[in-house]
């Protein structure tokens, strides 16, 4: 008797942790493009959902507003670009020519973008990602 009542409490005690657990649990985290601020080559690729910000590109991107004038294909390819670059020369022809052609988009609809806050090129020339 004495061991069901306590059985009981102890089940009850793990269901209502695993309840209020659950909503932590669910909040994204510092996924897809937390690691590079928008570029998702932390660890080889992007994470499994967004960190703060999100919304965007993935890591960093969502509060750029850059991503929001690119499409999901136009932000895959620019991805797939900037993981296919070998040097540092490379890199920034590649962000500088997406930073042009972002500024004319920006232009075309009034909007200002910001400076970059980061030069992802720096960033994989530091991780050791390109030469």
């Amino acid at each position: 008797m004495k061991t069901t009542t306590i059985l009981k409490s102890i089940s009850l005690v793990a269901v209502l942790g695993a309840a209020l657990a659950a909503p932590v649990l669910a909040q994204p985290g510092p996924g897809m493009w937390g690691g590079m601020g928008g570029m998702g080559m932390q660890n080889g690729g992007p994470g499994p959902g967004p960190g703060p910000g999100a919304g965007r590109m993935g890591p960093g991107m969502g509060d750029r507003i850059g991503a929001t004038l690119m499409t999901a294909e136009e932000r895959t390819a620019m991805m797939i670009k900037m993981r296919a670059v070998k040097t540092y020369d490379e890199c920034k022809l590649v962000q500088d020519e997406q930073h042009k052609a972002m500024e004319a988009r920006a232009k075309e609809k009034g909007i200002t973008l910001p400076a970059p806050r980061q030069n992802r090129c720096d960033m994989m020339k530091a991780r050791g990602l390109i030469s």
